[in-house]
């Protein structure tokens, strides 16, 4: 059951291009997984997770076990292939498992049939090979579209891009924030995790739901990647103070700002995504106000100490968490979305107070959406100017800052002891203060 559901959830992804978050969540929500174990859910998010992330190395061993190309129509055995593959090389399942099983699901697809002996030879000539079969192949230029491996070429070296390739193909660990950070060390203990200089807990991936955590459903902490959380740690102290967070939902910044003593309305033009917010607050014990509004045209009577938009962008900085972005994103993309956020950022401005802070981040690795935008706001806006953020201040890295005074983490930054502890999502963060 496990792995129909996974084959459903790549199929959503691939072929429908639908987020695999969202695509899982739609499944799990029918009455034919209601009742499927933790367990087997946890499975079914890892073998789709890697199909997405490894998906060019897989089908570059397969392709060397046929004689020639599977015909358009038998797309979705090509995916069970995927899927059987990725159990073999990359998770360990005993291979009889994975060819029977496999060759089942084949046969229930329409016209399946023919395809079962195919199906039984390749997965058995890779169950053959093992993990063995990667070796000599280029993980990144395999698995990273060319549009963005040029792309991040352009911008950084292909140096540093083979770095933040490996990184981004690699499963990212579980980050908490807490309510209060000075019980980020009792957690940590409590979960098994590590305090970070930066104020996030982090937990290795543990196969269990994050729900069944202790403290989760009490409201102690919440999910939040250590690069998101330094979004609101910019800001600096907020007491007393009138904050607006832009884009909002689903609220890992929200409950930071509020949990640090500021009066926030929340604003995100998704309806469905206000709603996740709000039963995150409920949870976390927060009423923050929350309203539905489209950033780039909002007009509320009244300005703010601080405006933070953590604005809409390709999220190339976060394959590691959502390897569906390899497949769903484009170059096209880019230049849309970077329309979008001059329009908002350009609004977002108009809100803030004489004197207060407009805070700008994406979590992008593409400099369009990131120093080039507020390079271009400053250059029309000469009421704001660029406040510099130090790494002292957020138990960063002076690697993290650009030269302009901005922050940059790239995947591989935050580097621990164990590798599966390592990383961070690629943000950019800006701090800009009002002056006249």
């Amino acid at each position: 059951m496990a792995r129909e559901l996974a084959h459903g959830v790549i199929s959503a992804v691939l072929v429908d291009r639908t987020p695999l978050d969202q695509a899982l969540s739609g499944a799990l929500a029918s009455r034919k997984y209601a009742g499927l174990e933790s367990r087997d859910r946890a499975f079914a998010h890892s073998l789709a997770a890697t199909v997405l992330r490894r998906k060019g190395e897989l089908e570059h061993v397969l392709s060397a076990y046929l004689e020639r190309p599977l015909p358009t129509e038998a797309r979705r055995i090509w995916l069970i292939l995927l899927a059987g593959a990725a159990q073999l090389i990359c998770l360990g399942t005993p291979p009889h498992a994975v060819v029977d099983l496999a060759v089942a699901a084949v046969r229930r697809q329409p016209g399946g049939a023919r395809f079962a002996g195919l199906t039984n030879a390749v997965l058995r000539r890779v169950a053959s090979g093992g993990a063995g079969v990667l070796q000599g192949n280029d993980p990144a230029r395999l698995n990273i579209p060319d549009w963005l491996w040029q792309r991040w070429c352009a911008a950084y070296g292909e140096d540093e891009t083979r770095r933040i390739a490996a990184a981004s193909l690699r499963e990212a660990p579980l980050d908490i924030t807490v309510k209060m950070p000075a019980d980020d060390g009792l957690w940590a203990d409590r979960l098994g995790g590590t305090a970070l200089a930066s104020g996030t807990v982090r937990l290795v991936a543990q196969g269990r739901r994050v729900e069944d955590l202790q403290g989760y459903a009490e409201g102690e902490w919440w999910i939040q990647d250590a690069g998101a959380a330094l979004v609101a740690r910019v800001v600096g102290p907020v007491a007393g103070k009138v904050v607006a967070d832009l884009c909002a939902a689903p609220g890992g910044k929200t409950a930071q700002l509020v949990a640090a003593g500021a009066s926030v309305t929340a604003v995100d033009a998704s309806q469905r995504r206000l709603e996740r917010l709000g039963a995150n607050m409920r949870r976390l014990g927060m009423d923050p106000e929350v309203v539905t509004a489209d950033v780039a045209s909002w007009a509320p009577d009244r300005a703010f100490d601080v405006v933070v938009l953590d604005a809409p962008c390709s999220a190339t900085g976060t394959i590691r968490r959502h390897p569906d972005i390899l497949h769903l994103k484009g170059p096209g993309d880019v230049d849309r979305l970077a329309r979008q956020q001059a329009a908002m950022l350009a609004n977002a401005a108009r809100l803030v107070k004489l004197g207060g802070l407009l805070v700008y981040s994406t979590c992008s690795l593409e400099p369009e959406e990131g120093q080039v935008r507020i390079d271009a706001f400053l250059e029309g806006n000469s009421q704001f100017q660029r406040e510099l953020i130090t790494a002292e201040e957020l138990g960063g890295d002076e690697a993290w800052l650009t030269m302009a005074g901005d922050l940059r983490t790239l995947p591989y930054h935050m580097q621990l002891d164990r590798e599966e502890m390592s990383g961070i999502d690629g943000f950019f963060i800006a701090r800009l203060r009002r002056q006249r």
